[in-house]
């Protein structure tokens, strides 16, 4: 199960959103599956009511603890290779997520108010306060979306468990090319760009991708650029093209005076610095040859809060906060990068504490025999095609900042919605 926290300041304002999503999605307000308003009446039938027995009533705050956004929306989605939920599983599910973020009572003290509102099949929306009725503000704050998000794993483990024969979607493994492959890439005294070498579907893919186009006669699959291309035009595609050929572990022989990443030229573009120290870090982490040599390069990614994934996670979540903020209606856009910024957060606990297996990678490289058949263009390889950085880029300087101590590295990612210091 994954789910999708997200912070307001009214209840208002977040059943508003979910009741039009829900009648979006189903044709008909959410039903009430849970809750606790401390002996307050609910029913979905009353948006209005619902928000006020869920709010603190104004005078109890304190002034001191209050947090800016004092409302909780969790949405949770279940897995679609499993059988969907029923309420009292939901039911479950809510109260454990809550417990986790100690926000139901201990013992005598009550605990905040919350309702679980269900609307898809497949989804639960808990909608509950961060403050208690007397106004002291929820315990947990600091690290609850990574809290919550650990339940959810723990809960969809659990739930799956009880399922051992249903199917589940894999992804097929596929190879990477073993035969050697070089790509040529010159300029002719016309003023055409001619690539040769692509004898497989792969590289002429990658090559028709940049901008090349592909001529088939008696001498074979060739690919070229009209000889009345400009010639910025004629630097930018070559570079593209070898970017991406050289990223599918292609070699390519370029003309220097086609490359358009020589120190020496102007800078055209600095707009995709991230991704261009990207691509270094890939280069590093292809050349090492020991755990050791691994461990440096992989910092640079997987740092808790100074990594490329970290860094990754606070954007999309920036970036979903900030299109709700800008648009009330682009609710969809904001959830989608919202859920996106947790799988980051879910690739980054997958990587927790892998510092010791790292280390314990020996050098060595197994020689691969080369196959006299080249594998057609894997679904994996496309993503390629469509996240190269721009082909007249030039390398910029590092965007992501020198390597930290190796006392700092994999030890979990952060999920503080505070900014960074840079």
């Amino acid at each position: 199960m994954i789910p999708n926290v997200q912070r307001g300041e009214t209840a208002l304002s977040a059943l508003t959103y979910l009741y039009h999503r829900a009648e979006q999605e189903t044709g008909a307000p959410p039903r009430l599956i849970d809750g606790d308003c401390h002996g307050t009446p609910v029913s979905t039938n009353d948006k209005a009511a619902l928000a006020a027995a869920i709010q603190v009533p104004d005078g109890r705050q304190d002034a001191q603890s209050y947090p800016e956004r004092p409302i909780m929306l969790c949405t949770i989605r279940s897995s679609p290779d499993l059988p969907p939920p029923n309420d009292e599983e939901w039911a479950e599910v809510s109260r454990r997520v809550l417990g986790a973020a100690s926000l139901l009572g201990e013992g005598d003290r009550p605990g905040c108010r919350w309702v679980a509102l269900g609307s898809a099949e497949r989804q639960l929306h808990v909608l509950a306060s961060l403050v208690h009725d007397d106004g002291r503000a929820a315990r947990s704050l600091y690290n609850l979306n990574m809290t919550i998000f650990r339940e959810c794993q723990s809960i969809g483990s659990e739930y799956g468990r009880r399922f051992p024969d249903a199917p589940v979607t894999v992804r097929p493994m596929t190879a990477a090319p073993t035969s050697k492959v070089t790509v040529t890439i010159t300029g002719k005294p016309t003023g055409s760009v001619v690539a040769e070498g692509a004898r497989d579907d792969l590289s002429a893919a990658l090559l028709k991708h940049a901008g090349f186009q592909q001529i088939q006669d008696w001498y074979g699959r060739r690919h070229r650029l009209p000889s009345g291309t400009p010639a910025g035009d004629r630097v930018a595609v070559a570079t593209h093209a070898a970017e991406m050929l050289r990223a599918a572990r292609y070699t390519v022989d370029l003309d220097p005076a086609l490359d358009g990443i020589q120190p020496t030229g102007p800078v055209l573009l600095e707009s995709y610095a991230a991704g261009t120290e990207l691509l270094n870090i890939t280069d590093r982490i292809r050349a090492a040859e020991t755990g050791a040599d691994l461990l440096p390069v992989l910092d640079q990614l997987l740092h808790p809060e100074h990594g490329a994934l970290e860094r990754a996670r606070e954007a999309l979540e920036a970036a979903g906060e900030h299109v709700a903020d800008l648009d009330e209606e682009a609710y969809p856009l904001a959830d989608r990068f919202g859920f996106a910024a947790d799988f980051v957060t879910a690739a980054q606990s997958e990587l927790v504490d892998s510092e010791a297996e790292v280390r314990r990678i020996r050098g060595g490289r197994p020689e691969v025999p080369a196959q006299s058949a080249v594998p057609a263009v894997p679904d994996s390889r496309t993503a390629a095609l469509a996240t190269s950085p721009a082909a007249d880029q030039a390398k910029a300087s590092s965007a992501l900042g020198p390597g930290t101590p190796e006392a700092n590295r994999f030890t979990g990612p952060s999920q503080g919605s505070a900014s960074r210091s840079r």
